[in-house]
């Protein structure tokens, strides 16, 4: 098992999964103190996809979540896939 630093896990909601389907994006709750270039360079090497976008926000339990929209060339369903969440 990969030990991650700045990815902890994915968030798995009805709007995460269904932001994979319609945005071709991902949503994974991330170290607090990760900055958007750690993340999309961590989930780069992980994943073997290329990021167009990363948001972040910082969740009222006090979680910081980032939305990881990917490329047009890459599915998100792909990774989730490999993630097992779809």
């Amino acid at each position: 098992m990969v030990k991650w630093k700045v990815l902890e896990h994915p968030h798995l909601t009805e709007k995460s999964i269904m932001l994979i389907e319609q945005a071709n994006t991902i949503v994974f709750i991330v170290n607090r103190k990760a900055k958007k270039p750690e993340i999309k360079k961590e989930f780069e090497e992980l994943f073997d996809v290329k990021v167009a976008k990363v948001n972040t926000v910082i969740a009222p339990d006090g979680k910081k979540k980032a939305f990881i929209k990917l490329k047009p060339e890459f599915k998100a369903s792909d990774v989730a896939v490999k993630l097992g969440v779809v």
